[in-house]
């Protein structure tokens, strides 16, 4: 299938326009500069002529799943989430300049930072599956560098709630790094596939391919790997430097089985650290939320459309209230000012000085008519 064509960017009100930073199957991300605060962030967007009800559900479980958790330091950031004057959906996000999507391919990435960034994405996932969420498409490519160098998990657009086990949900997946009973179409994502998902990927970080991909031209077709992964004969990460333990790990994380596997991914993280441990590196922090953080589950297929909200303030009434009049009480027995304002009567002294003018101004009629009499 011809892979499709970046839509036009949108304009976006405080956001300058730079580049394309890619295109996917549902949407279309773009490098802008941020006006205020100044930063360079992504904007995602969804093209124009894809306007599904199922895509902008997606859509907007995303944005919804982002802000839920992208305060976890291995998940990319949100900003702010809209809809563009031409009414096309978008989510502002970090910038992250590197993503692993091609880097495993050519480069012999280290084994310490494979780990780490192990830990972290297992962190990341023990968030979303504490609240009621799976990722659904964990791969080289949604694991994004950012700035300050650390990986962070992204692409959260196909993410299904933990609460609904029915199969005939949307079926979207990346084979080459899908647990068997997901290729077999059995279900469209447990907690467990999530965990076979993270252990290929790693294991791609490491071998530089995924882990049921061949080197011969011609024997990796779709059909090919789904063979092959239903299968799923364990072969270890054809590398010197990797550790025994750290294959072991990845083995029981890609059991064809899924009862063989961790049972969570806060599990697979554990088991990471204590192989940095065994090689003297100190430990990746595995960041979890505590208990009292956790929101409420979030049901994506109550996600809908939404558009920009109008914000209200709730007026009282209608006529502004008179300002305070501060005054300064003088004590009769000392006759000095005092410094406390006190809320004193006005209309008193305005009745005095009213009085005053009227009487000066009848003695000053009654002068004249005497002075003209005489």
């Amino acid at each position: 299938m011809a892979r499709r064509l970046p839509s036009a960017p949108p304009i976006l009100a405080g956001l300058d326009y730079v580049r394309p930073l890619g295109s996917g199957g549902f949407a279309d991300v773009f490098l802008y500069q941020q006006d205020m605060p100044r930063r360079q962030v992504a904007v995602k967007v969804l093209p124009a002529q894809e306007q599904s009800p199922d895509l902008i559900r997606m859509f907007n479980a995303e944005a919804d799943v982002l802000a839920q958790l992208s305060a976890h330091p291995a998940i990319v950031t949100v900003y702010q989430a809209g809809i563009s004057a031409d009414g096309r959906p978008h989510i502002v996000m970090e910038y992250c300049p590197d993503s692993f999507a091609q880097r495993y391919r050519w480069e012999r990435i280290d084994v310490d930072e494979v780990m780490t960034t192990a830990v972290r994405l297992a962190g990341a996932l023990e968030s979303a599956h504490r609240a009621g969420l799976i990722h659904r498409d964990v791969k080289p490519s949604n694991i994004l560098v950012t700035t300050f160098g650390s990986s962070v998990l992204a692409d959260f657009g196909i993410s299904a709630s933990l609460s609904r086990r029915s199969t005939d949900d949307l079926l979207a997946m990346s084979v080459p790094w899908s647990a068997p009973e997901v290729v077999g179409e059995h279900t469209s994502g447990t907690v467990a596939s999530e965990v076979w998902s993270l252990g290929a990927t790693i294991y791609s970080l490491l071998a530089g391919r995924s882990p049921f991909e061949r080197r011969e031209k011609g024997q990796n077709s779709r059909e090919q790997l789904r063979r092959r992964i239903t299968r799923a004969t364990f072969v270890p990460v054809p590398r010197d430097d990797v550790p025994d333990d750290l294959q072991q790990v990845l083995a029981t994380a890609m059991a064809r089985e899924p009862e063989r596997r961790f049972a969570t991914a806060q599990e697979f993280g554990a088991a990471m650290q204590e192989v940095q441990r065994s090689r003297g590196v100190s430990p990746t922090p595995l960041d979890v939320p505590a208990a009292e953080w956790m929101p409420e589950p979030l049901e994506l297929g109550d996600a809908t459309a939404r558009g920009p909200a109008r914000s209200r303030v709730v007026v009282e009434g209608r006529r502004t209230p008179p300002p305070l009049v501060a005054t300064y009480a003088v004590r009769e027995e000392d006759s000095e000012i005092s410094g406390t304002p006190t809320r004193r009567a006005v209309w008193p002294w305005l009745v005095a000085v009213g009085v005053v003018a009227v009487v000066g101004v009848g003695v000053g009629v009654a002068v004249a008519l005497a002075m003209g009499a005489g």
